[in-house]
């Protein structure tokens, strides 16, 4: 394993140091990146997807991330002399608001792969939502057991704020098993909603 610490760097520190690292490489090998922003993560991880890596991420703590690079070699040299570029926050002022563990009506096992896959679908897309509120059913979805979790923290890595309803959790007896983002209030929720530009239902 090898850490590139790029905590306290502006744009493009962070991916010219990762860059370094991968073109070091003498065979398959596994990077770490620590930033200390989500734009940063961002960035490091589209150069990285973009060479080759597998990449994913993760948010260990308030100002601190880290990305995670798989190489099966070393970057080719063409590719290393290719300028840095930095793009702006990927998020825009969408709000999507899921309120059921299912999405749909008709068959219930049906809409719990689609609404897994809804949110697959949201870490794909080029603009990513603002925040994303999960309220009833949908609660569930954030917490111990959801088939969710790891496309949630992907978009929380990425700057997406996730927001789980508190009365909800403790409905469905789940609020010590909250596994991304924080819990929320209704008045919080109602606000999110009020300042969005667009919100998405599925």
């Amino acid at each position: 394993m090898i850490t590139v610490n790029a905590i306290g760097d502006n744009c493009p520190i962070p991916v010219i140091k990762t860059k370094k690292a991968m073109q070091a490489l003498t065979g398959p090998e596994t990077i770490e990146v620590l930033v200390d922003n989500e734009i940063a993560v961002q960035n490091v991880t589209k150069m990285a997807s973009a060479n080759g890596g597998s990449v994913s991420s993760e948010k260990l703590g308030e100002k601190e991330f880290r990305v995670t690079i798989a190489m099966g070699g070393p970057l080719a040299a063409e590719t290393a002399e290719e300028e840095a570029v930095c793009t702006p926050d990927k998020r825009d002022n969408t709000v999507v608001v899921i309120a059921s563990d299912r999405m749909g009506e008709g068959n219930d096992e049906l809409g719990k792969v689609l609404i897994k896959g809804f949110i697959f679908a949201v870490t794909q897309l080029d603009t990513l939502p603002k925040t994303m509120l999960f309220y009833n059913g949908g609660a569930t979805l954030t917490a111990e057991g959801s088939d969710s979790i790891e496309d949630l923290k992907n978009l929380e890595t990425q700057g997406v704020e996730i927001l789980t309803c508190g009365t909800c959790l403790n409905y469905y007896g789940l609020t010590d098993k909250l596994q991304v983002g924080s819990v929320t209030n209704m008045y919080s929720i109602v606000e999110a909603m009020a300042g969005a530009g667009k919100i998405i239902r599925p």
